[in-house]
Formats: structure tokens, sequence, C-alpha cells
């Protein structure tokens, strides 16, 4: 088993930044992909970026490209999004995920049901 623990997030303000990060632990997952996925209320799953084993190949969502990074250390356990310019559509509760093994481009699987591990989730909550 793997378990994953998020830190970071809480309340910013329009405009301002955070940053997540994601420990992984028990199995390792150096040779696995991971990814951000979050949820508001109301809404589905949604990926919000995914970062292969090496740390090179990455995805990102139409919607946060250009303000967020994530970054991995090659086969690295942890990995971290930087999220820039945030704003109210940003609010979200944010998951580390793993994605199962899969060779392809990083942005091929982007369902929650292409991820079998998962952490609890870390609040982020923009005001205006």
């Amino acid at each position: 088993q793997v378990q994953l623990v998020e830190s970071g997030g809480g309340l910013v303000q329009t405009g301002e930044s955070a940053r997540l990060s994601c420990r992984a632990s028990g199995r390792p997952v150096v040779s696995y992909a991971m990814g951000w996925f979050r949820q508001a209320p109301g809404k589905e799953r949604e990926l919000v970026a995914a970062i292969n084993w090496s740390g090179i190949g990455t995805y990102y969502a139409d919607s946060v490209k250009g303000r967020f990074t994530i970054a991995r250390a090659t086969g690295a356990s942890t990995i971290s999004l930087q999220m820039n310019s945030l704003n109210s559509e940003d609010t979200a509760v944010y998951f580390c995920a793993v994605r199962r093994p899969f060779v392809g481009d990083i942005g091929a699987l982007r369902s929650p049901n292409d991820y079998i591990y998962w952490g609890q989730g870390t609040q982020v909550t923009v005001s205006t």
C-alpha cells in the first residue's frame, strides 16, 4: 500500500500564491506518474496537473496552464504544486494521487479512475 500526505493550502487572497506538497510512503512509487486533482463543491474531480517519474514530462489542465507548476525530482516520492495568480475558480479540495502503470503521454490518462492511490486532500480557498 501507499500512503500519500498532502500539505500546504489554506486561505489565500485573489492574486496570491500557494504551494502544495505531497509525500508518498510505503510501497515505492518512484517509477509511477503522480498528479494533483481538485474537486470543488458540486463539481467532478478534475486532473489539474500530472508529472511522470522522471519529472520531465508534465501535463496541465487548460484552466491552470501558465499559473501552476508541478515539480518532482527524478525518481522522487515527493511532488509539489506551485499555484500562482489564484482566483476564486481555484477554490477546491486538492488531492495528490499516484497513477496506474501506463506507457504513453503523461496527459493521456486524466480520469480519477486511472489513479490508484489517493491522499486525503487539502483545502485551498481563494477569497476575493
